[in-house]
């Protein structure tokens, strides 16, 4: 009996095997590349003024939070005259509070994106304390961007 030998495949080099991007190939994901950027920068763009929005939405959150651990430890909230660094830090203005956690309730004060300092009112004249950003303008009232961002009203368009 008489055994047939066929030729092995040459295992290809591997130089072949990787051989280059046609120019075909580079063109069409050049174009999908580029579709996808035309769809997606305008969109990033056209929002940094509304993530500005979300963050002071959710630091007035985190204030709001830490101001109810600040009342549940000490029965009331921080003054207006102690305002939101007691918070951070143990207040010295009188009403002194008798339970102030040592570690604080916020490690530090936050500033409204637009570097401004939030605006602490207690007692509230919209609720039990007043929580407010002034917006892009800095400046009360505003439409839009510039508009007050207020605690109670942050948590309506949250709810």
């Amino acid at each position: 009996m008489a055994f047939i030998k066929f030729p092995l495949p040459r295992p290809r080099s591997t130089r072949e095997s990787e051989a280059g991007v046609t120019l075909i190939e580079m063109m069409v994901v050049l174009v999908i590349i580029a579709v996808v950027t035309a769809m997606i920068i305008p969109t990033v763009i056209g929002r940094p003024d509304q993530a500005r929005v979300t963050v002071a939405r959710s630091d007035l959150q985190s204030i709001a939070g830490a101001l109810e651990i600040y009342r549940l430890d000490n029965r009331t909230y921080p003054s207006s005259a102690q305002g939101l660094a007691a918070l951070v830090s143990r207040p010295s203005v009188p009403p002194e509070p008798p339970n102030w956690a040592s570690d604080g309730y916020l490690r530090v004060m936050p500033k409204d994106p637009w570097g401004t300092a939030y605006i602490y009112r207690f007692p509230g004249q919209s609720g039990r304390f007043d929580l407010i950003s002034l917006g892009a303008d800095r400046q009360p009232g505003g439409e839009g961007v510039d508009a007050d961002i207020v605690f109670g009203d942050s948590q309506a368009a949250n709810g």
